[in-house]
């Protein structure tokens, strides 16, 4: 508690708090719907098992509208990057630098996560488990791997899109929302691989949007690369979203639901369609109109403080959430108490509130063992200015602990910059590659150590060579 005091106290007047506040919310509703729509049951073979209650609960479809705060977070991406990275360029740093500093952040607790499934598959394969079982479970804990990948790929290509949007503005997203129309439009008339750019497209569509919405805070920033963030402007994208929405969804093709229905020809998430572009208008529009009061709020101690403990640890929550679940599980499968109520009776429903208590103290658990990963990767690295607001340097504190200078970690010496932006470009790329080739690989393929070899050797030097490039590696002559 005294730290967060602290760090509360240090938090520069022109932080956009709100911006961090957005992330802990995005980040919350993710594990309580993930939660929240897990039913549980046992296979034929007496072994438990999970699915979503989604299918059998079509009355809660619109509520997914609300629940789907993945653009959130990707509009929330794209304001901390745009800011981060200006800030770096203003001490005089590299981009090379800024994205190598930036993979602390997002590699180390990952890393954490997969070595933890892997060394406990591999003692669940010596003590006897078939690794098709195996797989299923670390499947089942690496669901939330998904979503980070799409980020993972959009963080390097920050530099490149942030340059395209200090030329052309707003027009970029627009243009990318096009394509997503163009791969909406293959795949509803052909095969569901036609859409598969719009996993690219969609997702830096929203994170462009968090470009103008950085870029808005200076008055000195040409009107086509700002964001309107007026009241009338919220009220305007929340009404055309909406309307949008309906459209598409209730009169046009696409499936209510914004998260994945067994059955459904399309998902609305994977790859983001047009529907779920429409969800991320009216969730921008709502953003906008409760920034104000949102903002007086955030000037208390006590709300603030909040929002800084949770952002500490945000990744390690996202990351851990289901790993929580399947620990409750066998837990309780163990000791023969793991209920199995149908989904929607009496007691599914009453089921849910201890359901959930239950895992936030595993969760809680777990991010108090995992979290101080990313809490240091936090503190040690350089770029730290996720949110601040535009100014001449970018220095000071950003509410998580106070900025320091550019490190020869962070920024490349002279000699050697393009072998650097080679080497990072490929870490990034090593660890992209192993966790998309996880996601890929069938929950019920035989996998010794849960995850597949190739995958996991990939991530591994990935991350390897992107901590390496931290350390100074590469960097000298």
């Amino acid at each position: 508690m005294r730290r967060l005091r602290q760090l509360a106290e240090r938090t520069p007047a022109g932080r956009e708090r709100y911006v961090d506040l957005l992330r802990a919310l995005a980040i919350i509703v993710v594990v309580l719907g993930h939660w929240g729509v897990t039913v549980i049951g046992y296979d034929r073979a007496g072994r438990p098992t999970g699915h979503s209650a989604l299918g059998d609960l079509p009355w809660a479809w619109p509520l997914t509208w609300v629940a789907q705060v993945m653009p959130v977070f990707f509009l929330v991406g794209g304001y901390a990057n745009a800011a981060s990275l200006t800030a770096r360029r203003s001490r005089g740093g590299d981009t090379t630098g800024w994205l190598v500093d930036r993979s602390a952040r997002l590699v180390r607790p990952t890393t954490a996560l997969l070595v933890v499934l892997a060394i406990g598959a591999a003692v669940a394969r010596l003590r006897g488990a078939e690794p098709s079982e195996i797989r299923t479970v670390v499947w089942f804990a690496t669901i939330p791997l998904w979503f980070l990948v799409a980020y993972l790929i959009v963080v390097p290509l920050t530099p490149p899109m942030y340059a395209l949007h200090r030329r052309f503005g707003l027009v970029v997203p627009l243009v990318l929302v096009g394509l997503v129309a163009l791969g909406d439009l293959g795949r509803l008339l052909g095969p569901a691989g036609l859409a598969t750019g719009n996993y690219l497209f969609g997702w830096l569509a929203v994170h462009q949007l968090g470009f103008a919405w950085y870029d808005a805070r200076s008055p000195d920033t040409p009107r086509h690369r700002r964001l309107p963030t007026s009241r009338r402007t919220g009220l305007a994208l929340l009404a055309g979203g909406l309307v949008a929405l309906v459209l598409l969804t209730i009169v046009g093709p696409y499936p209510v639901a914004m998260l994945n229905v067994p059955g459904e020809r399309l998902d609305n998430a994977a790859p983001p369609s047009l529907a779920l572009l429409a969800v991320a208008t009216a969730q921008l529009g709502l953003i906008l109109l409760l920034q104000a009061p949102a903002r007086r709020w955030l000037r208390r101690t006590g709300p603030w403080q909040a929002v800084i403990a949770v952002n500490s640890v945000v990744l390690t929550v996202f990351l851990w959430q289901l790993t929580a679940a399947v620990l409750l599980i066998g837990l309780l499968d163990a000791v023969g108490v793991l209920p199995t109520p149908r989904v929607g009776s009496a007691a599914w429903w009453a089921w849910r509130v201890p359901w959930l208590l239950a895992l936030a103290v595993v969760l809680a658990a777990l991010v108090a063992v995992f979290g101080r990963i990313e809490a240091r990767s936090r503190r040690t690295s350089p770029a730290r200015s996720d949110t601040r607001a535009p100014g001449p340097t970018g220095s000071g504190t950003d509410g998580t602990g106070p900025a320091r200078a550019p490190t020869p970690a962070g920024d490349a010496g002279p000699r050697t910059p393009s072998v650097r932006a080679v080497l990072a470009v490929a870490g990034y790329a090593g660890v992209v590659a192993g966790l998309l080739l996880n996601s890929l690989t069938r929950k019920a393929d035989p996998e010794p150590l849960g995850l597949p070899a190739p995958a996991l050797v990939a991530y591994l030097a990935g991350a390897g060579v992107l901590r390496l490039l931290r350390s100074g590696w590469g960097n000298r002559g």
